[in-house]
């Protein structure tokens, strides 16, 4: 089996003025191919090369675990924007928020604070567990909470080619914008799936 990127559901435009379509074609056009290509090469000829990208994270470790994370976590980032979707989470899920967190600004807030405190580069998550409970953690380089039996929901990418053509060095800025191009009906989709 090879390995593919998947076409984005969007146009590369789609993201502005939040990410621009220069940081869209970088990103996810040069450096998502480059983990896709590296992790064909990888797995061509091993047992990992029939298996599904989620299974080669858990069992993989070195070069072929970071390219198939990142590779994973890079499709996972990116198809959970959409500029025109549902703004804020509804039902299960933002009754799951307001109790764990008080309420959806907190969420959003201790997701900002996680993102700006890492150090280097990374990932902020939120993840829920086979009782449906959220959790939101940072890992540094290419960590997926997979290899924990974490169910992810929502990725925040805090690698600096994440926004550093759009935003420089202001990380929280970025972090701050970025809720406006998340589609809550998806991540609502991903919490019932998960839960």
């Amino acid at each position: 089996m090879k390995f593919e990127k998947p076409k984005l559901p969007y146009g590369l435009d789609a993201l502005e003025p939040i990410i621009s379509q220069e940081t869209v074609e970088y990103h996810y056009g040069k450096h998502e191919q480059a983990y896709i290509d590296n992790l064909n090469k990888l797995t061509e000829g091993t047992k990992y090369a029939e298996m599904p990208l989620e299974q080669v994270i858990c069992e993989a470790d070195g070069g072929l675990f970071n390219n198939a994370s990142q590779a994973w976590n890079h499709i996972f980032y990116f198809f959970q924007f959409n500029p025109g979707g549902q703004k804020q989470p509804t039902g299960r899920l933002m009754d799951k928020i307001k109790d764990t967190y008080g309420s959806f600004e907190s969420f959003k807030k201790e997701i900002e604070d996680a993102g700006t405190t890492l150090f280097g580069s990374g990932w902020v998550w939120v993840t829920t567990d086979t009782n449906g409970n959220l959790a939101i953690s940072k890992g540094s380089n290419a960590e997926n909470p997979l290899t924990k039996g974490l169910k992810p929901i929502l990725v925040i990418d805090v690698w600096e080619h994440a926004y550093y053509l759009d935003y420089q060095n202001r990380r929280a800025e970025y972090l701050h914008k970025i809720w406006d191009i998340i589609d809550w009906n998806l991540i609502d989709i991903r919490y019932i799936n998960q839960a």
